[in-house]
């Protein structure tokens, strides 16, 4: 067999490059079929995430002891963004910076044409990996929760937005070009490991209830979805969420999945809305991210 057959993508991986049932962006699904790719996460990212699933739950089982809780979010967020910039991938990177944009994206969207709502808009729109000692992941948590509470109770409306009565005024097209990531010939790693690694040090650095509330954070796809789905009438958006019921409290079990999940989430809604936001432009929907 030739080199350059053996470099080839497998038959299901071209088959997904040319699946566009789900809505996502062409940039974003390049850039995880590159990370998918990646030799270390068919190799080394089984055996990260054997060691550290084991290591998490006993940090996780040593945080809930009656002991004072601690938590360090700068040195937490300096160690991530360190750790990034040298070890990393240059696409692994730019998913999570494109994560930001997303999910910030798709709340605006929500809170700015839910009913009666007066809120603050998400301003987490990080374009390189230093941007995120300030819109750190904690804060990316954070104002998830604060704009759930600003909402209040959702009253299913009557009848669906038209496209003209959509507000895009807080959306903020991604525009690749506008990430700086220099390459550096460490960064190796693909973007299930790092999460790997990354996730033993959030759940020992923040206070137990704070981890808590990050890990089941996730689960409020589900009712994003519902709520957009009622504005814009199309029920069918409540499938793309994997997570679901943010009633029901959940542990770190499963963390890796239900985080990548999430993050295909956020990638489908955006392209969806991004898609809707094209076919019926407004003056007053931003510019692209600059």
């Amino acid at each position: 067999m030739s080199t350059s057959r053996k470099s080839e993508p497998s038959a299901y991986l071209k088959a997904i490059a040319n699946d566009n049932s789900l809505p996502i962006e062409q940039a974003a699904l390049d850039l995880w079929l590159k990370d998918l790719q990646n030799p270390l996460r068919w190799g080394v990212r089984p055996l990260l995430q054997f060691i550290f699933a084991i290591l998490l739950h006993l940090i996780w089982f040593f945080k809930r002891l009656p002991f004072p809780q601690f938590s360090a979010h700068s040195a937490l967020q300096k160690l991530i963004c360190w750790f990034c910039t040298h070890f990393v991938s240059r696409e692994a990177n730019l998913l999570i910076l494109r994560h930001y944009a997303t999910e910030s994206n798709v709340l605006n969207f929500l809170a700015a044409n839910s009913p009666g709502s007066e809120f603050s808009p998400v301003q987490l729109y990080p374009k390189s990996i230093a941007d995120m000692q300030q819109a750190s992941f904690v804060e990316h948590d954070q104002e998830l929760f604060r704009l759930f509470s600003e909402l209040g109770s959702w009253h299913h409306p009557a009848q669906p937005l038209k496209a003209n009565e959509l507000n895009w005024q807080h959306w903020q097209s991604i525009n690749m070009d506008e990430f700086q990531l220099p390459e550096k010939r460490t960064q190796w790693l693909d973007f299930e490991s790092a999460h790997a690694l990354f996730m033993c040090l959030f759940c020992l650095l923040l206070t137990r209830e704070q981890y808590r509330d990050a890990i089941n954070g996730f689960n409020l796809d589900q009712s994003i979805a519902i709520r957009i789905g009622d504005l814009v009438g199309d029920s069918s958006l409540r499938e793309m969420a994997f997570n679901k019921y943010p009633h029901y409290l959940v542990g770190p079990w499963n963390l890796g999945q239900r985080f990548l999940m999430h993050g295909f989430f956020t990638e489908q809604l955006y392209a969806y809305l991004e898609k809707r936001r094209l076919s019926n432009p407004q003056p007053a929907a931003s510019s692209d991210i600059s």
